[in-house]
């Protein structure tokens, strides 16, 4: 009788764990997604036509202008050079580890077949389902797929006599609109059992009751934004408790802009790279393809510098993690996961810094070598410069009191004109990286020590 009653007690403790409410990435998944450091961010809506900013332009809009923007924008969609594989190769070139396309946006455009809405990308010329095609072009290139949603939703506010904006009326919250809570849930389902596994999932809006919802159908699966921190256009001023992912666009716009949209350098992106890893961030950083399905020429030129660099330096920034202190002057830190590896990535504030062929000396106090210490040049085989006879190329490191002393020439020609302005990475393997001590110093209050 005591082993039925324990057998029956174990079957019910099992049956109440196994509907327990998840409420939480689950960690091991949190650390997959930490180790994939870059991803491609990809805004893409119906009003891409106008080059306006994606969806916000409905807020506090005339009802002429919610009208037509409802109706007549879907009637323009037809990028008839759309190529989802196209961007899959190029994010992979980069080094791009997932993606995070854009399935809704604010506006309630979905860009994937749904049945909750006549206001999809079926109901255009196009009449093909964007989403369905870009996971799938991106899980050929082995990219992770993650999907953007919003909570928030014009169209069922114009619907329902909501007004049309973010976090300004409690009805646009779904936690208080139980119709919406329902709309979006019905949404969210499609998405995540018509298309196979999600990766993860980006909730742009207040996702309480939605996250849960998510994770009941797809418990794998790492929410990034509304379930972590994600700063938008800017980096923590110090390394953050992880996990965290900054969001940047590469102009000043997420989606399509046709006028008067600088972008960042290359030099600028690789950098922003090097910091947010050294701080322990994941960098998620946005496209914005044209009317016509393709990425922008100038998104595309950086995204091949950014590939060029990442070609020679990328075990840098995988598996890594931060150290206790990321940088010195110019120069950034991160550690391999496994503590084998140290990087050192040497940035430059001008061209011409640490030229093609010259050689400059290091002294790294935090890193404490030894005789089996080994120091090298990523991407670079130190032991020749092209066209230089008679040259001493190798790397030259000696631990010493004050700290591990480097020695190292700048050989990579990836350039014709010899002129590479990003930073150079140092691999420094069988040391240990050591935090400079604090000393508790004092100042005597005599007269005359002021």
């Amino acid at each position: 009788m005591r082993a039925k009653f324990l057998t029956l007690l174990l079957l019910l403790n099992f049956a109440a764990g196994s509907y327990a409410q998840q409420t939480a990435n689950k960690p091991d998944r949190v650390k997959w997604f930490q180790d994939l450091g870059f991803g491609m961010f990809i805004h893409w809506n119906v009003d891409v036509s106008l080059g306006t900013v994606i969806s916000h332009s409905l807020a506090g809009a005339s009802d002429d202008y919610v009208n037509r923007y409802m109706k007549e924008l879907p009637t323009f969609f037809n990028p008839k050079k759309f190529d989802p594989d196209e961007w899959a190769t190029m994010a992979r070139l980069a080094g791009m580890k997932y993606v995070v396309f854009t399935t809704k946006h604010h506006a309630g455009f979905c860009m994937f077949d749904t049945k909750t809405t006549p206001f999809n990308v079926m109901n255009t010329p196009f009449k093909r389902d964007v989403t369905k095609e870009i996971i799938e072009a991106f899980r050929k290139q082995g990219i992770a797929v993650g999907l953007y949603f919003s909570p928030e939703d014009f169209l069922f506010f114009h619907q329902n006599g909501i007004p049309l904006g973010r976090l300004q009326d409690k009805r646009q919250f779904p936690m208080n609109n139980p119709k919406l809570m329902e709309y979006d849930k019905a949404q969210i389902k499609e998405l995540l059992t018509h298309y196979g596994k999600i990766d993860i999932m980006f909730f742009d809006g207040p996702g309480d009751g939605l996250r849960e919802y998510a994770w009941s159908l797809q418990p794998e699966l790492v929410i990034t934004r509304d379930a972590m921190n994600t700063p938008e256009q800017n980096i923590p001023d110090k390394a953050s408790p992880r996990p965290w992912e900054a969001c940047y666009t590469m102009g000043t716009d997420w989606q399509y802009k046709p006028t008067n949209d600088p972008h960042k350098s290359g030099t600028e992106i690789i950098n922003m790279l090097i910091e947010i890893r050294a701080k322990g961030g994941n960098f998620l950083l946005n496209v914005g393809p044209k009317p016509n399905g393709e990425i922008q020429i100038e998104q595309e030129a950086l995204l091949r510098e950014i590939a060029l660099w990442n070609f020679a330096n990328g075990e840098s920034i995988y598996a890594v993690k931060p150290l206790p202190v990321i940088r010195e002057k110019d120069i950034w830190f991160t550690q391999s996961n496994d503590e084998k590896a140290i990087y050192a990535f040497v940035t430059k504030k001008r061209d011409d810094e640490w030229k093609y062929g010259q050689r400059r000396e290091f002294l790294f106090p935090m890193v404490e070598g030894t005789s089996s210490t080994k120091v090298e040049v990523l991407g670079y085989g130190s032991e020749l410069v092209e066209y230089v006879n008679n040259f001493d190329a190798s790397i030259r490191s000696a631990a010493t009191p004050l700290g591990l002393a480097v020695s190292a020439v700048n050989g990579q020609r990836f350039y014709t004109n010899r002129t590479w302005p990003n930073a150079v990475v140092l691999k420094i393997s069988n040391a240990k990286f050591k935090a400079p001590e604090e000393k508790n110093t004092s100042k005597s209050g005599i007269d005359g020590a002021q």
